[in-house]
């Protein structure tokens, strides 16, 4: 399996063991991740089978001046930003990521604020035969999880966990 990590994360992927299938032909994300992993399989010349994006990072709901905060945050007080950011991570959970941190650029989370999630590519990458799974958390304190669901859904299966973070604990 290819797995890509969340924004200013490493190593995380052992909190998704229950989601995640262990297979030659699977691609997965958590996060920004699952924005990369859309990219990385859309791209990609190799046989997928299978897709699967925990929590993607879906923000194209959100209005600019949103994105120009967070992106104004972050340049002022870096390690302020990421301590809050895990904190609403792994919200309703107490898990301590501290182990996991690995901050990422400015330029990163500019890339992940404006994402555009693309219908044309996911519905591409379902008729190649790339079977999707989207994992949301219907506690999730980084993205709208109504809204994300609302996108999702109508494309592909989506598992709507009760009682979830971002992190899916």
């Amino acid at each position: 399996m290819i797995y890509f990590n969340g924004f200013a994360l490493k190593d995380e992927e052992k909190f998704f063991e229950e989601q995640l299938i262990n297979s030659d032909f699977c691609v997965a994300g958590f996060s920004y991740g699952a924005q990369k992993a859309l990219e990385y399989v859309y791209n990609s010349k190799e046989r997928i089978d299978r897709l699967i994006l925990l929590s993607p990072a879906f923000f194209q709901n959100h209005k600019k001046s949103f994105i120009r905060t967070q992106l104004r945050y972050y340049k002022a007080d870096e390690v302020s930003y990421v301590k809050e950011f895990l904190k609403n991570v792994v919200y309703p959970s107490n898990i301590n990521l501290y182990d996991n941190l690995d901050i990422n650029k400015y330029e990163d989370l500019e890339a992940l604020l404006s994402y555009v999630w693309d219908k044309e590519k996911i519905k591409e990458l379902i008729e190649r035969g790339t079977t999707i799974e989207v994992f949301i958390g219907a506690e999730d304190k980084i993205v709208n999880a109504e809204k994300s669901y609302e996108f999702f859904s109508e494309l592909t299966t989506v598992y709507l966990l009760k009682n979830r973070g971002h992190l899916l604990k």
